[in-house]
């Protein structure tokens, strides 16, 4: 559980109530437009692995690996198949 505020609103995150979890962010990063996050994240935004330069981009979660698969099967949704924006570390159950 992270009780925290979604930033830019005065909601409380899914991850609050303990229906969302972060996988790796270094590797899965938070990405909208120019911004990524974590900082030192920025070689994973290139999410293609045979274009990625990052050390760890094996570990990278895409849609319909392994871990996306278990989540999936489970009922919790991808924040790497959102529209806006991507948060390929995110998993939460509605």
């Amino acid at each position: 559980f992270n009780y925290r505020i979604v930033e830019g609103t005065s909601h409380l995150s899914k991850h609050a109530y303990g229906r969302a979890i972060d996988i790796n962010p270094r590797v899965n990063p938070f990405v909208k437009r120019n911004s990524i996050t974590p900082e030192n994240g920025k070689i994973y935004a290139q999410r293609d692995v045979k274009k990625c330069k990052g050390k760890y981009k094996y570990n990278m979660i895409h849609r319909n690996d392994r871990v996306y698969r278990i989540f999936r099967k489970h009922g919790f949704q991808w924040g790497g198949d959102w529209i806006t924006y991507k948060d390929y570390q995110h998993f939460e159950k509605r």
